[in-house]
């Protein structure tokens, strides 16, 4: 029976499946109709429509009650924002433009997604039985029976079904858009002859960076005018560039002093304690192992110390002070196999009688097929492997370790009735269960005051300008670090929790120091160097790159007025370069032997029609290339025009189907301002 719990539980991962595939994440047909005002602050535009706070945050609301996700760590935050701002495009954008073009989903369908007859993503995670791997047609109608009177649970079902109409709607236009996609014939020719010519030949060229870029000189104006005739390359996002100072927050000499003597104490009240299993629960940082370890499976110096019964430590090993004993131990085989059926917990009465014809030697293979809902092993006669002891849960390890060879063994774990036979066991050795205390080493309370003090005087000496700040690092020997942050954007990159910074950040001005805010295990301070609110990235920061291409370019005119001659040899000599061999050389090759990843060339051999004719210079990626194609060879099984169509059209749909919604919001124009906020 789906109960409100399960399905709760089970909404978290449906969500997920649904961003995952692109399905726009939750109830499209959340709608909010709140009234605006001066006190309900823009969280961004989508499609020219003005998302305000109030909107935003019901949604956000809505998602968190429904889903089961918790804001208890970034993570969880993150991936809540990211579907809430998915619905709010889906509800502006994609159901607006559904409703124009037509696409609905009829009543008949609807039942259809709900009975199993039509799949959805949303209806099978939510209602497929973990047993069986079924779609539950029962576990609908006992959730429906349970929401009668249940205003929460006839929410969820609502949004259920809302959300699987949705998705369904979705496939129809992904379909309508794979439907457009259409290949010619011109072009699966062209497609065949690619795939099937191979080419083989010689090439002559030059390296740009054989010529001094002191040769060659570009006026601003020059600059300017590629600037202006290319200008849609520098189109940005708003964007603030931050200069921030890393206060490292480090264990003292004292405090690693302070911490050994403790651990040291600690290891010798552990060490004298009768009941060592206690102690380590009694203690913040001790922990009772899951499963039983061999002694191979422990380090050297662990081992010879637990093997023979004393403690192993307290010992140093990366940043943590570990302490460990036995207390447990049995003897087992190292490895064991098994054959097992597994049963529904409402299966005891098939289960007891598989016990009876199984131990009367019926075929434990063929029951297993036949009987066992567990599909990846019941095909092979139930056969789960050979497996060390130590990764038998202790269900299982407390039987496995008397168990004898071709033992027919019954357990109940959770919802599910195993029935095990044992057919291999290793030779028997001792395992052991230990209790582990492991005390991190950190900074104490007084050293993570004093950094404290020591970002405090720096964001005093440091504020009131950039210049003010970057004195006051110079004047500390501090180096400050720099980041952009894009609109839309909710981290820095590189910074680890370093959303409050972030939330900031976007409101301050040129020169605002930051307070100190904690990112991780340290401290940060941070000013705000530039603001940038331009369509387009400003000449001057992108001149330098535009200088590199038109001395490329002037560079390129340069090596083909060299490229004298009326054979490859004769341009060679002039050149001063060699002739180089290629072979092999396809459409769809990535790069060229001796010559690199150049596609304008790879391009133009593969266009090549006449044999022994020197080509045209092309200009490459890093320097000029004339060749000549001296053979072109065709497939021995050549590609037919049938099978090309069919592989170019898939291409192109996959494509369409993995940008089709990146497309379709850049065309909405969204704008994302919730980094103020959230």
């Amino acid at each position: 029976m789906a109960s409100l719990n399960t399905l709760r539980t089970r909404f978290g991962v449906v969500l997920s499946i649904i961003i995952a595939f692109a399905l726009l994440a939750f109830i499209l047909s959340l709608k909010t109709d709140m009234g605006l005002s001066g006190n309900d602050p823009k969280v961004g535009v989508i499609d020219g429509s003005k998302i305000r706070y109030s909107e935003y945050i019901e949604v956000y609301n809505n998602l968190k009650d429904q889903s089961n996700i918790s804001e208890s760590n970034e993570e969880q935050m993150d991936q809540l924002a990211e579907m809430a701002w998915q619905t709010l495009i889906a509800n502006h954008v994609y159901l607006p433009g559904f409703e124009k073009m037509g696409i609905s989903v009829t009543d008949a369908e609807r039942e259809g997604l709900i009975s199993g007859e039509y799949y959805s993503g949303t209806m099978a995670a939510a209602f497929t039985d973990p047993r069986t791997g079924q779609y539950s047609v029962e576990g609908v109608s006992d959730f429906i029976a349970q929401a009668t009177g249940n205003p929460q649970m006839q929410y969820m079902w609502g949004a259920l079904v809302g959300q699987a109409m949705r998705e369904r709607e979705i496939n129809k236009y992904n379909g309508l858009v794979k439907g457009g996609v259409y290949v010619n014939r011109l072009e699966a020719e062209e497609g065949v002859d690619a795939q099937n010519k191979t080419f083989s030949g010689s090439w002559v060229g030059k390296r740009y960076h054989d010529m001094p870029d002191s040769l060659f000189s570009v006026s601003d104006s020059e600059i300017k005018a590629y600037y202006n005739s290319h200008k849609a390359r520098y189109e940005q996002k708003p964007s603030r560039t931050l200069s921030y100072v890393v206060f490292e927050v480090a264990p003292s000499a004292e405090d690693m002093a302070t911490l050994e003597k403790t651990v040291r104490e600690v290891g010798d009240e552990f060490a004298a304690s009768d009941d060592p299993k206690a102690f380590a629960k009694n203690n913040r940082f001790g922990k009772i192992t899951d499963n039983y370890r061999s002694v191979a499976q422990l380090l050297d110096d662990e081992a010879e110390a637990l093997a023979n019964g004393k403690q192993y430590g307290p010992v140093l090993k990366n940043d943590t002070w570990t302490m460990t004993r036995v207390v447990e131990t049995l003897n087992a085989p190292d490895s064991v196999g098994v054959r097992h059926i597994v049963l529904t917990y409402d299966q005891r009465d098939l289960a007891d009688s598989l016990m009876t014809a199984l131990r009367q030697g019926a075929d434990f293979a063929q029951a297993a097929r036949t009987h066992s809902l567990y599909m990846q092993d019941a095909g092979n006669g139930g056969d789960a492997g050979v497996m060390p002891f130590s990764a038998f849960p202790d269900e299982l390890s407390g039987l496995l370790s008397t168990a004898k060879q071709g033992d027919i063994l019954r357990v109940e774990v959770g919802d599910v009735i195993q029935i095990l036979q044992v057919y291999r066991l290793d030779k028997p050795s001792k395992h052991m269960r230990l209790a582990t205390i492991t005390y991190p080493v950190e900074a104490s309370s007084a050293t993570r005051r004093n950094v404290h003090s020591q970002a405090s005087l720096f964001s005093v000496e440091g504020k009131g300008s950039v210049d003010a700040f970057n004195e006051a690092a110079n004047k500390g020997n501090l180096t400050p670090r720099e980041a952009k942050l894009t609109q839309g954007d909710r981290l820095l990159q590189g910074l680890a929790d370093s959303r409050e910074l972030v939330r900031w950040a976007y409101d301050a001005k040129v020169g605002a120091i930051s307070e100190i805010f904690p990112v991780g295990d340290d401290y940060v301070v941070a000013v705000v160097t530039e603001i940038d609110n331009e369509d387009y990235t400003p000449i001057e920061k992108v001149a330098n790159n535009i200088r590199q291409t038109l001395i490329t370019d002037k560079k390129f005119e340069k090596i083909v007025s060299e490229m004298k001659g009326s054979t490859i040899e004769e341009v060679a000599q002039n050149l001063g370069t060699e002739v180089v061999p290629f072979e092999d050389v396809r459409y769809g090759s990535f790069f060229i032997r001796n010559m690199g990843v150049e596609p304008r060339v790879i391009g133009a051999i593969t266009a090549t029609e006449q044999t022994n004719t020197l080509s045209e210079p092309v200009k490459g990626n890093v320097g000029a290339y004339v060749f000549v194609v001296t053979d072109i060879q065709e497939a021995e099984t050549p590609q037919s025009i049938e099978a090309e169509k069919v592989r170019a059209e898939a291409s192109s749909q996959g494509m369409i189907q993995r940008r089709l919604f990146d497309f379709l919001e850049q065309m909405s124009n969204v704008e994302d301002l919730r980094g103020k906020y959230f």
